[in-house]
């Protein structure tokens, strides 16, 4: 039988986690697992180093950390009341690489992460994280497209 004791949730703190977020709930409960909730910043310093001072960039992204650390305890406070099996984190950087990482080092088993749904140019000046992760993910990962949850 599958052992499911870690489940990575990948948030974007945006209301599309909250539609994904029952599916998760669902499959920790069903498992008895651990929720570890991860925020990536994207670091937009690495797309224009020379463009922005060093000290500058420093501040920002101390700043971004700040704000999404508090966003994600209010996303924890209204969401998983009562819910008592669950980590966050909240990094800067590239958020294939960042999520790649939080699997090895914390042991994931699952990951389960909304995707934005971007077709045609969109997609390819973006990307897509979910894509990727999917692609290079040493273990299984369910996508749900939150625009078209019920």
């Amino acid at each position: 039988m599958v052992e499911i004791k870690t489940i990575l949730f990948p948030i974007d703190l945006t209301q599309d986690s909250s539609k994904v977020l029952p599916y998760v709930l669902s499959a920790s409960e069903k498992y008895n697992s651990t929720i570890y909730l991860l925020h990536v910043i994207q670091d937009v310093y690495q797309w224009a180093p020379g463009y922005v001072a060093q000290p500058s960039a420093g501040v920002l992204r101390k700043e971004a950390q700040k704000c999404c650390k508090k966003d994600m305890e209010k996303f924890c406070e209204e969401q998983l009341q009562g819910y008592p099996y669950f980590q966050t984190s909240v990094v800067l950087g590239n958020p294939v690489g960042e999520i790649l990482k939080a699997i090895e080092s914390q042991g994931i088993d699952l990951v389960i992460m909304g995707t934005h749904g971007r077709k045609g140019l969109k997609h390819v000046i973006f990307g897509s994280v979910a894509e990727n992760v999917v692609k290079r993910s040493p273990v299984p990962v369910l996508t749900i497209n939150p625009y078209k949850v019920r």
